[in-house]
């Protein structure tokens, strides 16, 4: 039986994404005797409140719902100075943002907001904010509400995103211009528009083409496939619907053992119905483990996390346990108690696209195995951290997660949504210090000679390998260089073309999280 569809979701923000930038050589610095030293200005924070609205350009009418916004005439100073104090009064880490930046040494309100953050790394020396981001309001809420976005249907990877580039197609999505013209994992990008995609220096044609802004913009690709042959095609932007959940499938591994397999690819509303759907599939059919492939999950509604660890596990593992309890700044920015800043397992549909109050299914798994890699970011990473603080075994197979326990409710201000780091969340055993990712049970290199769900592919196969009773694979005559090479190359750095949306934690505005 399929759950009921809900009414349509409040609207949320969200943004494309823009690549393929090549590395800027530094200048040199003139040498010689510092000024003295003179008084430096600081910037004058107002409350938000004061200046919430009051836009350059008043936006007057969203399009997305007909109703009117609630922008008055006021100027790109007052812009500025909403930036700046929605910062001091809701960002994570506030009291690390220097207060030297001033609003009038930046030209929009938006380049302001890309400085006011912390500058700290983390233990390994990453950026502790590398999440810090802004959108298109009305882009946004298509994305975030509906899974639907200007592109080909093609999710590409960007192996080396400099010159020598090796960027592959991941997954095409069903139904889409890349799909029906037989588009498939793995193939090569050589050129694009006539334009060496490998070696090529005009990186801006090159952006233009990968991330069309509207539909029906064409241009032709040259692809490699595994076996080496090439083919050149046109293709033509459309408005696409992502699928959250493109792939199942169940496999027999013998010793009564029947694996159920799902890729899940964002936390997208749409997504609500999906895992609904599927996690009553396999409790009709009995699975007894689980591999769900989120390696290519960056994140997105918390609340959809929270269903699907839910359903996952069983109710006296998550009777009266916390999925996440949300830590915000010292000023406790949105006045929340601790039991409105703690998200429980949810057990009923909350009405993204299921209709409220349902009974979600439940596995009653006590281990589950979770295919990951660096694009695994935020909620996807909650799931893996939630579960683990009610005592289930979470296996991950492939490649170190993004490292992000931080999220936040984005908030418009004149056409533009901001994403600013609100909150970091924990389990319920109180760990949620994972700013650098959570390391793979196995490391293994993804497989793009093989389609996703395909048991041959590389992590499958072996997540497959481990719930039949084996371990992880480590061929005999592996020395330790060798090892920690192939460490490596299954942690590299995220890679994936896709909006920054879809690598977040949100909370739905005007919604608690308890």
């Amino acid at each position: 039986m399929f759950p009921p569809i809900a009414a349509a979701p409040s609207p949320v923000p969200e943004i494309r994404l823009r690549l393929l930038a090549s590395p800027r050589p530094c200048g040199a610095r003139a040498v010689g005797h510092p000024p003295a030293p003179t008084p430096i200005p600081q910037a004058t924070i107002v409350p938000s409140a004061s200046v919430s609205g009051q836009c350059a350009a008043p936006h007057r009418i969203d399009p997305s719902t007909n109703a009117a916004f609630a922008d008055r005439q006021g100027t790109l100073a007052n812009e500025k100075d909403w930036v700046r104090a929605w910062i001091d009064e809701t960002y994570l880490w506030f009291d690390e943002v220097s207060t030297t930046l001033l609003a009038q040494d930046y030209a929009t309100p938006v380049s302001y907001f890309d400085v006011l953050k912390t500058p700290k790394l983390t233990a390994s020396g990453k950026p502790k904010d590398r999440f810090h981001f802004t959108a298109n309001t009305e882009q946004a809420r298509a994305l975030a509400q509906n899974g639907t976005e200007i592109g080909y249907g093609m999710q590409l990877a960007f192996i080396g995103a400099s010159a020598p580039r090796d960027i592959r197609v991941a997954f095409t999505e069903p139904g889409s211009p890349a799909a029906q013209a037989a588009v498939a994992r793995g193939d090569r990008l050589i050129e694009i528009d006539g334009i060496d995609v490998v070696n090529g220096t005009d990186v801006d044609a090159l952006n233009a083409a990968i991330a069309p802004q509207r539909a029906g913009e064409q241009h032709s690709f040259k692809l490699r496939a595994n076996d080496g042959t090439e083919r050149t095609l046109t293709l033509a932007s459309a408005s696409i619907t992502r699928d959250p959940v493109p792939t199942l499938n169940a496999f027999n591994i013998g010793g009564g053992k029947y694996v159920g397999y799902l890729l899940f690819n964002e936390h997208l509303a749409t997504a609500e119905y999906w895992l609904t759907s599927t996690m009553e599939l396999f409790r009709t059919i009995g699975i007894t483990d689980l591999v769900i492939d989120m390696r290519y999950n960056g994140g997105g509604y918390l609340d959809i996390a929270s269903e699907l660890a839910y359903m996952v596990s069983s109710n006296a593992a998550t009777q009266g346990k916390a999925f996440e309890r949300l830590q915000y700044n010292s000023k406790n920015p949105f006045q929340l108690t601790p039991e409105q800043a703690t998200m429980p397992f949810h057990g009923a549909a909350l009405g993204y696209s299921v209709a409220p109050g349902y009974a979600l299914p439940q596995l009653g798994l006590t281990r589950v195995t979770v295919l990951s890699g660096p694009d695994t970011c935020s909620a996807s990473e909650s799931v893996v951290n939630s579960l683990r603080g009610i005592g289930i075994t979470v296996d991950l197979v492939g490649g170190g997660t993004c490292g992000k326990p931080y999220g936040f409710t984005p908030q418009d201000n004149c056409g533009t949504s901001y994403y600013a780091i609100q909150f970091q969340g924990v389990n319920d055993k109180g760990f949620g210090d994972y700013g650098d990712g959570f390391k793979p049970t196995c490391a293994v290199v993804d497989d793009f000679t093989h389609e996703l769900g395909d048991p041959k592919e590389a992590r499958l196969a072996v997540a497959l390998h481990l719930l039949g009773g084996g371990v992880c694979p480590t061929p005999a005559s592996a020395s330790k260089t060798d090892i920690a090479m192939r460490k490596a190359e299954a942690e590299r750095v995220p890679y994936l073309v896709r909006s920054p949306i879809l690598e977040n934690r949100l909370l739905r505005p005007g919604r608690q999280p308890g």
